[in-house]
């Protein structure tokens, strides 16, 4: 299982839903950056569920403990631990669906490939798990600030929510004060590596930069006039970077479902009572997304330094 993300900057997430807790490490991060516990649980409670209309009522303080690799508010260049304690975890609503394939879940993909899978609120699939990317991207944050770079997001499009259904959404991300040089072609394209990064958000089922697919329906006069997202050959241009992310609907809904159990014999799911899911995973992916970009640039400005190192 591949757990980590980056190059240099680089990030290795663990935990489950369910477990006592989740946390991330990070590697790569120079010194003598500031930053503390505030700032950091300042970005999660962005993403925290419970505090949002139409988000999961689970109620999660999402408080960050730092464990190491930070003295006296600044950052030692060593590995960064932080720790996030899972404090409203209720694995009840699981027990009695434990057998059953959760359609749009990772249930059963899991069991084929490892042999084993952590039920209890989608385990280690579990968007749960995205509140270590926030953490890390608050710190990748303040290596941009240093650089001038800011990162925002903002849900664009979202359905109509209905009693026990759900709908999915469109998040746009911007990154301002990009500088030119970003990005190593010709497999580690800057939108390439923005692609790797936001759809290994869970519930991302497309990414856009530029005209994106809109590209596809015009001609090469219309599209060479029209701004380019921010990246030429892979490379960053100077332009605000600019993309979309898609979002699928929520898989766990109120609605039976047919199915099937593990085993293959036909079923139907209903989610037990007391079972708590965002009807919209978009509303809180949206810090998850500004994390992400803020992670694929600290990455690349880092990435960028050691080159020009080399060629001097």
């Amino acid at each position: 299982m591949r757990n980590s993300f980056g190059q240099i900057f680089r990030i290795t997430t663990w935990g489950e839903s369910h477990g006592k807790a989740i946390g991330v490490v990070i590697d790569g991060c120079p010194a003598g950056l500031e930053i503390s516990e505030e700032e950091i649980n300042g970005e999660l409670e962005k993403r925290a569920p419970g505090r949002q209309e139409h988000t999961s009522p689970r109620k999660e303080s999402d408080h960050a403990e730092i464990l190491s690799g930070i003295f006296e508010g600044k950052t030692t260049g060593t590995p960064i631990s932080i720790i996030i304690p899972n404090r409203d975890a209720d694995s009840s609503a699981y027990e009695p669906i434990k057998h059953l394939v959760r359609p749009g879940h990772a249930n059963a993909t899991y069991v084929k490939k490892y042999g084993i899978f952590d039920y209890r609120g989608g385990g280690r699939a579990s968007a749960r798990e995205t509140a270590c990317r926030v953490a890390a991207g608050a710190i990748a944050k303040k290596l941009l600030e240093q650089v001038g770079i800011r990162v925002e997001a903002v849900l664009i499009e979202r359905g109509e929510i209905e009693e026990g259904d759900s709908v999915g959404g469109v998040i746009e991300g911007r990154a301002l004060g990009v500088p030119a040089g970003l990005g190593e072609p010709v497999y580690q394209k800057m939108e390439a590596m923005l692609a790797q990064a936001m759809l290994s958000i869970p519930a991302s089922k497309g990414f856009e930069i530029g005209e994106g697919f809109g590209a596809a329906k015009m001609r090469g006069s219309e599209h060479n006039a029209c701004p380019t997202g921010g990246t030429l050959g892979g490379i960053t241009d100077g332009e605000s970077l600019l993309f979309r992310v898609a979002f699928k609907p929520t898989s766990s809904i109120a609605k039976p479902q047919k199915t099937t159990t593990l085993s293959g014999e036909e079923a139907t799911l209903t989610l037990p009572k007391g079972s708590r899911h965002d009807p919209c995973v978009a509303i809180r992916a949206v810090a998850v997304v500004e994390s992400m970009c803020a992670l694929v640039l600290a990455d690349a400005i880092l990435m960028n330094r050691l080159c020009i190192m080399n060629l001097s």
